[in-house]
């Protein structure tokens, strides 16, 4: 009889801690998760924090995190976490332990290994008893997102042949000086503008004298990204590393021209998602604006082809045209079959600048 009486006594107070402690565990828990930064490039070691606050006065005995993140987001492990790894996904685990009005802030050593897009849209955060008699459960929104773009890299891994340019070069004299440009002082001679007259020059050496201007090019670099690897390429790339690596030399190049002070701009016919329209095309621009744009038209590519090389050639030969107001010739029945189009319009663009 006693050993019954016993047993209903630790019956009521499992019953009663799971009343206290388990079933109202996720009332009044305030969560938050967050990147350290919303950009990085690949290769970077960034940070996840996770903030949680117990508002009320009883402590919760055990909370369970989990979310499912990418596998290329390398977690550097701990304790306090337990991490299962899929060949695309991982499902990543924080245990906490909660006393009465507590926060508890955690960080999580990151590590990016590949180029893309990551989001992070919710999470699952479960509670409960010392003993689990009760174990609640709620889907917790977070909307967070992650843009990892293209390694840059070192000129020395780059190709020989992206030195090379296609299109305009500069020359040593153009149709008309640059007024903003001055080298030196000469001679007045007929025709010259007042405006140019150098006065102290001119007082010096008893003659008139007038500054000298040199002569500038401002070329346009326009970077044409092209996926399909193949000819057989059906829709989905065939070799993504392939991609990547090209990314990669693309973002490379397109910063070392912006920090030269050129204009550069990217364009791709990979597919993207609706929201990253307006990142299919950049236009050539100066500047670190731009520079820090360019970067998400990198990121933003995907592994499916949207259009075929020589169609994206044939629009930017007739953008070029339209910026130029000059007329030029389009592929007829001579130029052979559409296969053959990214010869001649590789050709087309050289004359068009």
């Amino acid at each position: 009889m006693a050993m019954l009486w016993l047993l209903l006594a630790c019956g009521g107070v499992l019953v009663l801690q799971g009343l206290v402690l388990g079933r109202g565990s996720l009332r009044k828990l305030t969560y938050e998760r967050h990147f350290s930064t919303e950009t990085c490039y690949v290769g970077d070691r960034i940070e996840m924090v996770e903030v949680i606050e117990n508002g009320k006065m009883f402590p919760v005995p055990w909370l369970r995190l989990e979310a499912m993140l990418p596998s290329s987001l390398m977690f550097k492990r701990s304790r306090e976490t337990s991490i299962s790894e899929g060949n695309i996904y991982q499902n990543h685990t924080s245990l906490f332990m909660l006393r009465p009005r507590t926060r508890i802030t955690r960080t999580h050593q990151i590590q990016c290994t590949r180029r893309g897009i990551y989001r992070m849209d919710s999470a699952t955060m479960t509670g409960g008893d010392l003993f689990a008699v009760y174990t609640p459960s709620r889907q917790i929104t977070l909307s967070k997102r992650l843009v990892v773009y293209p390694e840059l890299l070192g000129d020395d891994r780059l190709p020989s042949s992206w030195k090379t340019w296609q299109g305009e070069l500069a020359v040593r004299r153009w149709v008309v000086e640059d007024p903003f440009l001055i080298t030196g002082i000469r001679e007045y001679a007929a025709g010259d503008p007042m405006n140019r007259i150098h006065w102290k020059a001119t007082a010096r050496t008893g003659e008139l004298q007038v500054h000298k201007h040199g002569y500038t090019a401002d070329p346009r670099v326009m970077i044409c990204l092209n996926i399909e690897v193949s000819e057989q390429m059906w829709n989905v790339v065939t070799r993504p590393e392939m991609v990547e690596d090209a990314l990669s030399y693309a973002a490379t190049c397109a910063a070392s021209l912006i920090h030269q002070g050129m204009a550069a701009g990217f364009t791709h016919n990979a597919s993207v998602n609706p929201e990253s329209q307006a990142m299919l095309r950049l236009d050539p621009d100066y500047g670190m604006a731009h520079l820090e744009n360019l970067p998400g038209g990198h990121g933003r590519c995907g592994h499916e082809d949207a259009d075929a090389f020589h169609e994206m050639l044939r629009l930017e030969a007739e953008r070029e045209r339209w910026r130029r107001r000059s007329c030029c010739p389009w592929p007829c029945s001579g130029c052979g079959s559409p296969r053959r189009w990214p010869l001649w319009l590789c050709w087309r663009l050289p004359s068009a600048g």
